[in-house]
């Protein structure tokens, strides 16, 4: 049976994987799904972990890093289902870039002199360069959200201009209607 729940909770965190490009349109998972999410979550890093118990030195040390960093982002990727909101999207970004960054830490522990530090150094700029694209897409969504926010108003007012040649009810249910369809208050 821990093969069963192994593989759903791999098939979850699969389908989460492509849940930033999608941005929330899948259904968020209700309460009890959310809560055998997280449980399947924490049975896979408690196994990886386990599965690190047998390696020696730095390799003990990687598979550690990386069975955190999936942990991790099994996590980021749930909340980013259950939430649905961009900014949990490009959290998600930031948390795989993070983890990639530790694992890639613990792999240039193995070698030594100048190789380390360039390994290390090359680490830091694929780092800081994943977090740099997670900014980009956050300040891309905020972008889009702030220029649906101006198209939604300029509707309005083209609506509620259409609306002035009425008068009496027929013209305040027609604002009504105007401000419901272009989200206005």
């Amino acid at each position: 049976m821990k093969t069963n729940s192994h593989s759903r909770a791999m098939l979850l965190v699969s389908a989460c994987l492509f849940a930033p490009l999608a941005f929330g349109q899948t259904a968020p998972p209700n309460k009890a799904e959310y809560a055998a999410a997280k449980t399947a979550i924490s049975a896979d890093y408690k196994a990886a972990k386990a599965a690190c118990d047998s390696l020696k030195a730095n390799a003990k040390d990687i598979c550690m890093e990386e069975a955190k960093a999936k942990d991790n982002n099994a996590r980021a990727e749930l909340e980013f289902k259950s939430s649905g909101k961009p900014a949990d999207g490009i959290k998600v970004q930031t948390v795989k870039a993070d983890g990639v960054y530790e694992v890639a830490k613990e792999r240039c522990d193995d070698l030594n002199g100048n190789a380390k530090d360039v390994c290390n150094k090359e680490a830091k700029a694929a780092h800081v360069a994943a977090i740099a694209s997670a900014k980009a897409t956050k300040a891309t969504a905020e972008a889009r959200a702030d220029s649906k926010e101006e198209v939604n108003e300029a509707k309005y007012k083209a609506a509620a201009e259409k609306c002035d040649a009425m008068s009496g009810d027929a013209k305040d249910a027609c604002i009504k209607a105007a401000k419901a369809a272009h989200g206005q208050r």
